[in-house]
């Protein structure tokens, strides 16, 4: 298997796999308010995510950015109960291009946070070389989020299309569950913010 081919690989398993589950939740978050008909919507939202990651990710590689870990992890499940907050108490008009303008810049800025968690997985794999696994590492955590977005989409329209429950019902389910999640996982970290510091 070839480097390029091996690092997309783990990329894309990072996101699917369970130790990836906290970023699934921020993407499902993000995807929640949309159906499948939105799918260039959500591609470009997708997308902002990765731009945002990719730069912390490539400046923590790389040794020019350095973050608390303990804190880093903290302000991974913030960002994703903000978003699901987001979702739950924005107005039932979800095609407002204000709304949709939020969504993105919430991807983006988010996606800086999420890149430093990801840096602490890529570390470890890294050789001298950095370049290529940067590169294909971040194409392959795109397709994986880009599979979590298929699958979201897709049970939304069944849910929302041929069971006849109504959208905003779907979206409220679907964010409540998520804030849930991932306020009891922020309080979970909160406590390591007070051990020694380690840097990423």
């Amino acid at each position: 298997m070839s480097e390029f081919a091996l690092y997309f690989q783990l990329g894309w398993q990072h996101i699917i796999a369970w130790d990836g589950y906290d970023h699934i939740l921020f993407i499902v978050a993000l995807s929640a308010v949309y159906l499948l008909k939105d799918w260039k919507k959500v591609l470009i939202l997708v997308t902002a995510f990765t731009i945002g990651h990719s730069i912390t990710l490539a400046l923590s590689v790389l040794n020019i950015v350095r973050m608390n870990r303990p804190l880093v992890e903290f302000l991974i499940p913030v960002t994703i109960f903000i978003t699901a907050l987001f979702n739950i108490i924005r107005q039932p008009d979800l095609s407002q291009p204000r709304a949709v303008q939020l969504n993105y810049y919430f991807a983006l800025f988010f996606g800086l946070i999420h890149g430093m968690g990801f840096s602490t997985y890529l570390k470890s794999l890294l050789g001298a070389n950095v370049a290529v696994p940067l590169l294909s590492f971040n194409l392959g955590l795109e397709f994986g989020q880009v599979l979590v977005v298929i699958t979201v989409l897709l049970m939304a329209g069944i849910i929302v299309n041929i069971t006849g429950v109504k959208r905003r019902d779907w979206i409220m389910f679907l964010s409540s569950a998520i804030f849930g999640i991932a306020f009891v996982m922020a309080i979970e970290r909160f406590k390591d913010l007070f051990v020694l510091p380690t840097t990423i």
